[in-house]
């Protein structure tokens, strides 16, 4: 039976029922890859839940505390009912925020290659990352648990951040402005790692300290000018 269950920000209950344990309550969501292939919605059908997600986003980044199930419903205009049919557990709903938040994060370093120099192209997509990571906080920790877990293992959200930081990367190089020998993945992992041990309240700055250093460290070198030899003196 659903019930106007709380959705409490920014952590989330690993189960659906209302008496989920405290240790529970403080595990990070864990978005595991669907290999089910998503059947066929009628319109009507994908107009609810695309207003539904819209009704949760701006629940969760509004301050709300408690979020509950029956509050987005009604935000929504919807019933209790169709909500669940779409989102059968909190986790469910957290999960599309998450995965239509990280789409839209990897669709930003395209139009940002179309309006910058790739190498300030990544400079600012890196603020983009920080800013849906620090901000966003109902799926943050969705967001570094999956790209923190699984030792030995790649996630299908690691390749989208990678590909994507790729994209980048292979523009600056054609350009001549970023170095060739750099991996992906590793600019995404040391972002990663920027951002999961950097206080939300107070290290905004220090991150932006931290993207220039990485920054210094990605920009293909200037090349030497040769020094001229100097004239001789006319007589």
């Amino acid at each position: 039976m659903h019930g106007d269950t709380p959705l409490p920000v920014p952590q989330f209950q690993q189960g659906a029922g209302a008496a989920a344990s405290q240790h529970h309550d403080q595990r990070p969501l864990r978005i595991m890859p669907s290999h089910d292939t998503p059947k066929p919605i009628r319109a009507d059908a994908a107009r609810n839940r695309t207003r539904l997600l819209d009704a949760a986003r701006h629940a969760f980044t509004s301050g709300q505390v408690p979020v509950s199930m029956k509050q987005i419903a009604r935000d929504t205009g919807v019933g209790i009912g169709t909500l669940y049919r779409h989102f059968p557990t909190r986790e469910a709903l957290v999960e599309a925020i998450y995965r239509h938040e990280l789409a839209q994060l990897c669709a930003d370093a395209e139009a940002l290659l179309h309006t910058r120099h790739p190498a300030h192209a990544l400079r600012s997509w890196m603020d983009h990352f920080a800013d849906y990571a620090m901000t966003r906080r109902e799926t943050a920790d969705a967001l570094r648990a999956v790209l923190a877990s699984g030792a030995g293992t790649v996630s299908p959200a690691r390749e989208q951040l990678s590909a994507t930081v790729q994209t980048i990367l292979a523009a600056g190089i054609a350009a001549g402005t970023l170095r060739d020998d750099v991996h992906a993945e590793d600019v995404v992992i040391i972002l990663v790692g920027m951002l999961t041990t950097t206080s939300p309240a107070d290290g905004r700055d220090q991150l932006g300290r931290m993207f220039d250093l990485l920054m210094d460290a990605v920009r293909a070198p200037v090349p030497d000018r040769p020094e001229r030899t100097p004239r001789p003196a006319r007589l």
